[in-house]
């Protein structure tokens, strides 16, 4: 496998703004970027690093370390209109993660997606469910955007059926 270039941190950024939620299996986070373009990302298993320009050519780059390690080659990014996401499994299922960062001070640019974030007591157990929803999201947001959805035959055979 062919290591992906490492990003190098642009003289002049701004880090996008990203929300982030917390499930039993997996952790999510949306950058929120106005059409994304030029979009790379590195997921190593302890650390990301998305950069990318938005529809004013302003250079967005984000570096954090993760809280706890993640499975880097079963997590992944889909870029949409306005949001890129992020999707991070967990290397530990069913351990909470406090906060997204390593670090205890709080980046100004991350906040918690409360929208999304769920009682885990309320939170079915099986993993595949939660694919389902997030196929099922995508396909949402790609009907929506009358684009393409990203080719995601490795979860499920949600756009078969439609």
């Amino acid at each position: 496998t062919m290591n992906k270039p490492k990003i190098a941190r642009p003289e002049e950024s701004q880090p996008a703004h990203a929300l982030w939620f917390d499930r039993k299996k997996y952790v999510t986070i949306n950058f929120v970027v106005q059409r994304p373009k030029d979009v790379k990302v590195d997921i190593q298993d302890d650390k990301m690093i998305l950069c990318c320009k938005n529809q004013t050519d302003d250079v967005i780059y984000n570096e954090l370390y993760f809280y706890d390690k993640v499975q880097k080659f079963d997590s992944r990014e889909t870029v949409h209109e306005r949001t890129i996401h992020v999707l991070l499994r967990k290397m530990k299922p069913d351990f909470a993660w406090p906060r997204l960062q390593r670090d205890e001070a709080k980046a100004s640019w991350i906040a918690v997606d409360f929208d999304n974030w769920r009682d885990w007591d309320n939170e079915e157990d099986e993993g595949k469910e939660e694919f389902d929803r997030y196929a099922d999201m995508i396909q949402e947001m790609a009907s929506e955007n009358k684009g393409a959805a990203p080719d995601m035959d490795d979860l499920s055979d949600v756009s078969a059926e439609q």
